[in-house]
């Protein structure tokens, strides 16, 4: 399975290593946010490689919902725990990190899993500064230039078959509802496969520190998303202004 190299079971526990995690972020959703750093002083685990653990060990419904209630750190021992009405991701203190509900028909086939995961992850590698900075430009808004964090509130998909042949997602809607300091992201996706549409995907995030939109401060961010991500692949950075 395409995710063994990013997680470890021991004792019936799963624990995801910070350098694990990173590897899944860089190389798998193409995430470079610094909170993925082994190395940072907030690090947390991408909420896409929950997502991607979840549906490797029960499977892909028609229906299922994400909802992140905590924060994970490296090497904590992870329950996977089954709930009247989905699944409750969890530590043996019974601190619940992630509650997924699902309904609907049901498959566990594993290519056909990890095809759906590659495409549902690969997303996050858009969404800054391809979706995120135009958006907080418009908006006349953004983030700590200092710390910038997008963290995810929820994920969800609906779909209208589990016949998915080459699954890709198309970004139909992005909005950002700003209250204060906070930020709500709202983005949409068609699920397309055999050059149909076969369901919807949305992601909710938050962002954390809102000030006055500033293009100098937003250049510097940018810049440094390429140098880390020039950093993570080995490629030669490029600067270029996406949005």
């Amino acid at each position: 399975m395409f995710l063994d190299r990013f997680h470890s079971v021991q004792n019936g526990r799963v624990h995801i290593s910070a350098p694990q995690a990173s590897q899944f972020a860089k190389e798998i959703a193409g995430d470079f946010n610094p909170i993925h750093d082994p190395d940072a002083r907030r690090f947390c685990v991408p909420g896409d490689l929950l997502f991607a653990i979840v549906v490797a060990r029960f499977g892909l419904s028609e229906h299922m919902t994400f909802r992140f209630r905590s924060l994970l750190g490296a090497g904590v021992p992870l329950q996977f725990v089954d709930t009247a009405n989905g699944i409750d991701v969890c530590d043996d203190a019974g601190k619940v990190y992630i509650e997924v509900a699902r309904s609907g028909a049901r498959t566990t086939d594993e290519q056909l899993i990890e095809d759906i995961t590659r495409a549902y992850v690969a997303a996050s590698g858009k969404n800054f500064p391809h979706t995120l900075k135009p958006l907080m430009e418009s908006n006349g808004v953004m983030f700590n230039p200092d710390r910038p964090m997008v963290m995810y509130e929820s994920m969800s998909l609906t779909l209208t078959s589990l016949e998915l042949p080459s699954p890709d997602l198309e970004l139909s809607n992005a909005s950002l509802d700003a209250a204060g300091k906070r930020g709500n992201v709202l983005l949409e996706y068609q699920l397309i496969a055999g050059g149909n549409a076969v369901g919807e995907v949305s992601k909710r995030l938050v962002l954390s520190g809102l000030r006055p939109y500033c293009p100098e401060a937003m250049a510097g961010v940018v810049e440094e998303f390429y140098r880390l991500k020039a950093r993570g692949t080995g490629a030669a950075p490029d600067t270029k202004n996406p949005g």
